[in-house]
């Protein structure tokens, strides 16, 4: 039958209440039950109903929800009759650090703090009771936007201490999203002030609590022990490639089918809907669906970049943007639709994530941009991975990404029209148009590196004309050498073939023009032409051009 799609709503009792479009996910509320583990951190991508499931993890042990047997009847833990005991019995303190986005430490703390002390206003009438004293309450009232960072990282253990004398109770916690604020100081340049910050209060809250009994956390990555967790050693950790909790976040493809079903979807889409947002592994689990995506499907019946146009690509972006020459040619191979060998950890190092490959990988599995597809164990300490874009839709989110990256003025689009062209002169007039506007993207700590800009040069070819050419390169890293070909796929249209070298004055290159006919000539020695002639490509219908770079300053010769 089918239901009103509810866009949006992260509260469990309104789309329960409603009986607005959910799929079963209370399996989830006696798997972690059952674990008894006393602190839980659950990571997986951003919009895979982690806020949903922390909604219903309150409305069903919360004592403010005493007595709401209703959300749960005729759901998947309500048929065993043992865990209707426990509904509506704990003190639960759920909390969210979805909204810490700041550019700056202070307004950040501040946003700690504002977080904190809404959280106290739930209670402050529990504390008139005479069962506390009058330190408990002036601790209480201290608690306010503009509170030290001491106060701070006591507030939530004090919190448990008087709910649960209060209630006679320990309390489970709820954080959601913990990492958000994380990401945010990395982008933005704070991260050894926000790790000072949250600490102590991750130390109190999990560590040195005598009122806690259980806590959950969540969040897209797992950020280092070194950092905030170092003295947790009571936390388990749930990443992707665990095999616990597999299918309470996201959907399976069983689940997307059968909505597809009852929404009276025409089965034919089923295939569609596959490519596009199906390719996500959990623990040993595949097809995995992101539920985002899906829903947004099932309300508008058009396929597109929900998930992948949701907020959240600003720290994905800067990584690809600043990363060196070796990882932009290993993600022409991923947007080509090659999967890439690569190490990867699943504790992400925050500072290493400049100049370290693998920790990007890690960082893009853990978000959810890569798959793995297999994993090999060579006698290393680590396993040898093998990883894949995720599915269509992250495909074309990466395109539109790098596309943006060389929109500036629509010099990319005009240059690609001229050389198709063979306008020698417009191209070299956008060319420096483009260049200038697209260094600062690819150049890191004021050195200017030519090869950088045309790997990302390479990536906007990629994206911008994939659906008409192919686009190949060789992918040598060494310095100065590397050429592209453009090999259309209607045998009407023009081919190109590109040579990029740095000026180099012990090759008796005294101009640009020098660099640009050696470019131009290795073209001819090296016969690139060859596959193009091949496949019945005219000569005249290939355009040959030399690139000569010198600093920012770029020179192209149409051979």
């Amino acid at each position: 039958m089918k239901k009103k799609i509810a866009i949006g709503v992260q509260d469990y009792a309104t789309l329960i209440e409603n009986n607005d479009f959910y799929i079963d996910k209370t399996s989830f509320i006696s798997e972690w039950w059952d674990s008894r583990d006393a602190v839980t951190l659950i990571t997986r991508p951003r919009r895979f109903g982690k806020t949903l499931n922390m909604s219903m993890l309150d409305y069903f042990f919360s004592n403010k929800h005493a007595g709401r047997a209703d959300l749960f009847e005729g759901l998947n833990i309500w048929k065993d009759e043992k865990y209707h005991a426990l509904q509506g019995t704990y003190p639960v303190i759920f909390l969210s650090f979805a909204n810490i986005k700041f550019a700056d430490f202070e307004n950040t703390r501040k946003a700690f703090n504002g977080t904190l002390w809404n959280l106290y206003l739930q209670y402050q009438d529990i504390l008139n009771d005479p069962i506390f004293s009058d330190r408990d309450r002036e601790l209480y009232d201290m608690v306010n936007r503009d509170m030290d960072t001491a106060l701070a990282s006591q507030s939530i253990n004090n919190l448990c201490r008087w709910l649960s004398k209060y209630y006679g109770k320990k309390c489970i916690v709820l954080l959601d999203e913990y990492d958000t604020p994380m990401q945010e100081a990395y982008v933005h340049g704070y991260w050894d002030e926000i790790t000072a910050f949250m600490w102590p209060l991750f130390n109190s809250t999990f560590k040195t609590n005598p009122c806690l009994d259980r806590a959950v956390m969540t969040g897209i990555t797992r950020v280092s022990r070194e950092s905030i967790f170092s003295d947790l050693n009571n936390l388990t950790i749930v990443t992707t490639t665990s095999d616990r909790y597999t299918t309470c976040f996201g959907f399976t493809e069983d689940e997307v089918f059968a909505a597809m079903d009852a929404q009276d979807i025409d089965p034919a889409e089923k295939e569609n809907v596959k490519f596009w947002y199906d390719g996500f592994t959990f623990g040993k689990v595949s097809d995995i669906y992101n539920p985002w995506s899906v829903t947004l499907y099932l309300d508008e019946g058009k396929l597109g970049t929900h998930w992948a146009n949701t907020s959240g690509n600003g720290l994905v972006g800067k990584l690809i943007q600043e990363g060196d020459a070796e990882l932009k040619t290993e993600f022409e191979k991923l947007l080509d639709g090659e999967a890439i060998d690569a190490s990867i950890d699943e504790q992400i190092v925050f500072s290493e994530l400049q100049g370290n490959m693998d920790a990007v990988w890690s960082l893009l599995v853990a978000s959810g941009y890569l798959k793995v597809v297999s994993v090999v164990f060579s006698g290393k300490r680590k396993p040898d991975y093998k990883l894949a874009l995720t599915n269509f839709e992250v495909k074309c989110m990466f395109e539109s990404m790098i596309e943006r990256w060389f929109s500036t003025g629509s010099y990319f689009g005009r240059f690609m029209s001229a050389m198709l062209k063979g306008d020698e002169k417009a191209m070299n007039a956008y060319m420096q148009k483009v260049a200038l506007n697209t260094f600062s993207y690819f150049d890191t700590g004021g050195k200017k590196e030519p090869e950088r800009f045309y790997h990302g040069f390479v990536l906007g070819l990629i994206a911008d004309k994939s659906d008409s050419y192919i686009v190949k390169s060789n992918r040598e890293s060494g310095f100065g050498r590397y050429d592209v070909v453009m090999e259309p796929k209607d045998m009407k249209d023009t081919a190109v073939i590109m040579e990029f070298k740095v000026k180099d004055k012990s090759d008796g290159e005294e101009t640009l023009y020098d660099t640009a006919i050696r470019a131009l000539k290795q073209i001819e020695d090296k016969k690139y032409d060859t596959e193009l002639l091949q496949r019945g490509i005219p000569s005249e219908r290939i355009f040959k051009y030399g690139f000569a770079f010198e600093g920012e300053e770029c020179l192209i010769v149409k051979g």
